[in-house]
């Protein structure tokens, strides 16, 4: 390769520091993902069928747009990690015996759908891609 002086694949790159910036997006990614868990906890119990997909497709998106927001992966990692650290957090049962999940299948779609979710979201998205006025993409 020649004109941009790094060569070789994006994962034999040297790491670079993240900015600050970088450090603030992804942690207001990670506590929208806490929102939207909590939110789509309340909203998929609701209304059954619709609001499992209503909280799917917002946790999706937050997941898919934080991933194009940020344009790397890390978009994608840091809403989904706070969005299972809440789910996990509100399937815990309390002393009282008080629960915001019941065991039923909706439940469990919930919580396995959104971490299907997460994954496919990290993994489609943008990765880094090579620059400048020699590279041919598209042709």
């Amino acid at each position: 390769m020649s004109g941009t002086g790094r060569q070789g694949s994006a994962l034999a790159q040297p790491l670079q520091r993240p900015s600050g910036g970088r450090i603030a997006a992804g942690l207001v990614l990670f506590v929208l993902g806490a929102v939207v868990g909590a939110a789509g906890a309340l909203v998929q119990s609701g209304w059954f069928p619709g609001g499992l997909l209503l909280a799917l497709a917002g946790a999706a998106g937050l997941f898919l747009g934080g991933a194009r927001a940020m344009d790397t992966r890390a978009g994608a990692v840091a809403p989904a990690v706070g969005w299972m650290v809440t789910v996990v957090l509100l399937t815990a049962s309390r002393p009282e015996g008080d629960f915001l999940f019941g065991a039923g299948l909706g439940s469990y779609l919930f919580l396995l759908g959104g971490m299907a979710v997460a994954v496919m979201c990290a993994t489609l998205g943008q990765g880094r891609q090579p620059g400048g006025s020699t590279v041919r993409l598209g042709k």
